[in-house]
């Protein structure tokens, strides 16, 4: 997106207000490939807002891949797909040193997880071994070998998908793995009148392949992402909001449903995805509302149920829908 330039032609960054302009449009950028999950859409500009990582869950079809490439696209980010599968080594996700015959040395191979959104495409399809490869990626931006450590691109996020309903060859994510994602984004069946469109684009002409030829265009970048990181830093939290986001998590420990609750490590999530939500919504100051908005999404993951529980048809989501109506609100 273009912002003014400097004496000497050198762009100026740009303020918060123009930075919430571009990333709101994005919602609409997206809607011109991805229909009807605009929920989706807000869920991964609030973890590219908080320097966090996204698991995207739905039924294959609703458009998982498709929504990270369109959103690349909107960002003018690089992104790069990488499939997951049960015979993947961590060094084809991290990169590895090569031996170069023409210089008799062993030169580093990047992975590819040198790229701003790196889509991993149903990443429980891999082995615990190579999941792991992701731990350091996503904690800590970098990526070791022989004890290099060399950094990731700025911004980097790992968006990463998985099936909710086919298990057969699957290995579930730890607990310790799904911690280090900062929303879980489920993306539904869409209903009937958005199906139809659906149809309608592809009847039209719509191929998923041409993102440009779908009038895709980039609506923000590194610097309007840059200047929104650091607006959100600046929103204000009462203390009784704080309050209320440990009282949630607390209330999910003791839960008769929950094998284990939300970690502080989960608030100090929702506290993040709050604030960034409270920016996008315009407000310097972030609001009860705000919390309830982004629960969902940061803390459904983080969430063990009981065995038992899983059998009578608990989900996460019943839980978290128990434990926001029975924590007073602070008014």
């Amino acid at each position: 997106m273009p912002v003014a330039a400097r004496p000497g032609g050198r762009p100026a960054p740009p303020d918060a207000d123009a930075a919430r302009r571009a990333l709101i449009a994005l919602r609409g950028e997206v809607a011109k490939a991805v229909i009807g999950q605009d929920a989706a859409v807000s869920g991964l500009v609030v973890a590219l807002l908080c320097r966090g990582h996204a698991l995207l869950e739905g039924v294959p079809g609703v458009a998982k891949t498709l929504l990270v490439r369109t959103l690349a696209a909107a960002l003018s980010l690089d992104t790069k797909r990488l499939q997951f599968t049960p015979d993947l080594m961590p060094g084809d996700v991290t990169g590895s040193l090569v031996y170069d015959n023409r210089s008799s040395a062993f030169t580093f191979r990047e992975g590819p997880v040198f790229t701003n959104l790196l889509l991993a495409d149903e990443i429980n399809r891999t082995p615990p071994k190579t999941q792991a490869a992701l731990l350091e990626v996503m904690e800590e931006r970098q990526v070791s070998v022989e004890g290099t450590p060399r950094p990731l691109p700025t911004p980097f996020a790992v968006l990463a998908t998985q099936n909710p309903v086919e298990h057969e060859g699957t290995y579930p994510l730890p607990e310790a793995q799904l911690d280090r994602f900062l929303v879980k984004v489920t993306l539904p069946l869409p209903p009937r009148d958005d199906e139809i469109r659906v149809l309608a684009h592809h009847a039209g002409g719509f191929d998923p392949t041409n993102l440009a030829a779908a009038g895709v265009r980039p609506v923000a970048g590194p610097a309007e992402l840059a200047a929104a990181r650091a607006a959100v830093l600046a929103v204000a939290v009462h203390p009784e909001v704080l309050a209320y986001i440990v009282g949630l998590a607390r209330a999910t420990r003791v839960a008769p449903s929950v094998q284990l609750g939300v970690s502080p490590r989960g608030a100090t999530a929702l506290l993040a995805t709050t604030r960034a939500w409270a920016w996008l919504s315009g407000r310097g100051y972030a609001t009860p509302d705000d919390v309830k908005a982004l629960a969902r999404a940061t803390l459904r993951h983080r969430i063990s149920l009981r065995p038992e529980a899983e059998l009578d048809g608990v989900t996460a989501d019943v839980v978290l829908e128990q434990v926001l109506a029975t924590v007073p609100v602070p008014r």
